[in-house]
This record gives C-alpha cells, sequence and structure tokens, in this order.
C-alpha cells in the first residue's frame, strides 16, 4: 500500500473530520486523479522531440501517455489539424499516490530557487494546478541524455467543495505552500 494512502487513512481523514465537522469519513475530502500534461509544439517542426517528450512521461507517470491531436489548423502558429501537439496521462489509485509521494519529497525539493507553492493556483472547485518548468527535477530522468528540456502542467483533482478544504487535505499530505 501506498505510503500516502496510509498517511491519508490514518491521520488526515481524523484531522479534515475535527476540523470541518464532518459526520461521516466519506465526507471528508480525497483525492480523485492527478493529471499530468505536456505542451510539445515544437514536434511539428522535429517530430523527434514528440518521441523524446513521450519517453520522458512514461518514466515519470509509470504509464504510456495520450498523445493529443490539433483539432484545428492555426498558421501563425505553423500547426496542421491532426498533428501531434501535447501529451496527457492521468493517474488513479496507486500509482497517483506513488507520483504525489515523488513529487512532493523528491523532486519538488530539487526545484531550483524554491520558494514554496503558489496558495493561489486553486480553481474554486477544490482543485489544484501547477508547473514545472522542466522534467529534470525528477529522479526517474537522465539529464545526462537530456536533448530537450520541457515543462509539464500537474493537476490534483478533489472532491473538496471549497479551495480551503483541499489547500488544508494538500497541506496534510506535505505539499510546500507559500504563505
Amino acid at each position: 500500500m501506498a505510503r500516502l494512502r496510509d498517511l491519508y487513512k490514518s491521520k488526515i481523514v481524523p484531522t479534515l473530520k475535527d476540523k470541518y465537522k464532518y459526520k461521516s469519513p466519506m465526507a471528508v475530502p480525497r483525492m480523485t486523479k492527478i493529471v499530468i500534461a505536456m505542451g510539445v509544439g515544437k514536434a511539428t517542426q522535429d517530430k523527434k522531440f514528440i518521441e523524446s517528450a513521450l519517453q520522458d512521461l512514461t518514466l515519470i507517470a509509470g504509464q504510456k501517455p495520450l498523445i493529443c491531436k490539433a483539432k484545428k489548423s492555426v498558421s501563425n502558429f505553423k500547426v496542421r489539424e491532426g498533428e501531434s501537439t501535447g501529451l496527457k496521462v492521468t493517474l488513479r489509485g496507486l500509482r497517483m499516490y506513488e507520483f504525489m509521494d515523488r513529487l512532493i519529497n523528491l523532486a519538488i525539493p530539487r526545484v531550483k530557487d524554491f520558494r514554496g507553492l503558489n496558495p493561489k493556483s486553486f480553481d474554486g472547485r477544490g482543485n489544484y494546478s501547477m508547473g514545472m518548468s522542466e522534467q529534470t527535477v525528477f529522479p526517474e530522468i537522465d539529464s545526462a541524455k537530456m536533448e530537450n528540456v520541457q515543462g509539464m502542467d500537474i493537476t490534483f483533482v478533489t472532491t473538496a467543495k471549497t479551495n480551503d478544504e483541499a489547500k488544508e487535505m494538500l497541506k496534510l499530505f506535505g505539499m510546500p505552500f507559500r504563505e
């Protein structure tokens, strides 16, 4: 069983239940999924770029990402309809908790000049989004073999009704928010 899942059941549920006066443990907010998205617009010029990004995201997430295609042609961006423009992967269950554990304890501390995560990146419904400027902060990626540095967006989807509940839950998981 994942370490963070044990932490959730043993410490986070009772803490949130007491703080927000939930009647049932099932009313306590929980993590639903984590979505990792990577825009690879450079793939329109270089076809090898999407393959290396696909490989990196597969290593980071532990499962194969979905290749997203352009829905419309946009001449200013040199994108044609049907071309590969992005990658995304949705993590649920044990993989979600394992990824979250690696993100909080290994990847975030390796970010250069890190001052904390932005506490204003909640969407109003209890979901939190953050961006990583490069994938080399993850220990699975060998920076010596890196060809292209690529950023990614990570979204934490929760069952929380408000931002405060979601923020409190993520803080208890160990997310380092800025004050």
